[in-house]
C-alpha cells in the first residue's frame, strides 16, 4: 500500500502534533510519499519562516527517505476529471487540493489528511487521518 502525505499532515509531522509522527516512522519510508504540489508548499512556508534552516534541514530529512510524487500527465489528467466533477456536483475544492487529490488517485494510493472533511467529496479517494 502507498500513503500519499497531505500538505498538513507534514506540517503536523514537522510540529510534533497529534499521532502523525508516530504513524510515519512505524510505516516503512518506501509506502510513503509526498506529492510535488505538498513539496511546493512546504518549500514556500520554509520561504517565509522565521526559522528557515531548522525548517530546510527537517524537510531534507524527510526527502532523502520517501519519494516526491512528480506532477505528470497521469496526474493532471486525474485531478482535471477530480475539477470537473466537484464543480458539476457544485462542490469544489481548493485549487491545490485538487491537485493532490489527482496525485493520490493516479497512483492508486491512500491519501493521508486531517482535511477529511473537503476530501471525502472526491469520488473514489482512499482516506486516512493519523492526526489522532
Amino acid at each position: 500500500m502507498m500513503y500519499v502525505l497531505d500538505t498538513n499532515t507534514l506540517i503536523y509531522f514537522f510540529r510534533g502534533q497529534g499521532t502523525v509522527a508516530e504513524r510515519l516512522l512505524a510505516t516503512s519510508p518506501t509506502e510513503v510519499a509526498i506529492p510535488a504540489i505538498s513539496a511546493y508548499e512546504l518549500e514556500v512556508g520554509i520561504a517565509k519562516s522565521t526559522q528557515p534552516a531548522k525548517r530546510r534541514r527537517q524537510f531534507d530529512e524527510l526527502l532523502r527517505m520517501v519519494t516526491v510524487l512528480p506532477f505528470d500527465r497521469a496526474t493532471a489528467a486525474a485531478a482535471a476529471r477530480v475539477r470537473a466533477m466537484l464543480e458539476k456536483a457544485g462542490q469544489p475544492i481548493g485549487p491545490l487540493d485538487t491537485l493532490i487529490a489527482g496525485t493520490a488517485l493516479a497512483h492508486r494510493a491512500t491519501l493521508v489528511t486531517h482535511n477529511t472533511r473537503e476530501f471525502r467529496r472526491v469520488s473514489k479517494l482512499a482516506l486516512i487521518d493519523w492526526y489522532g
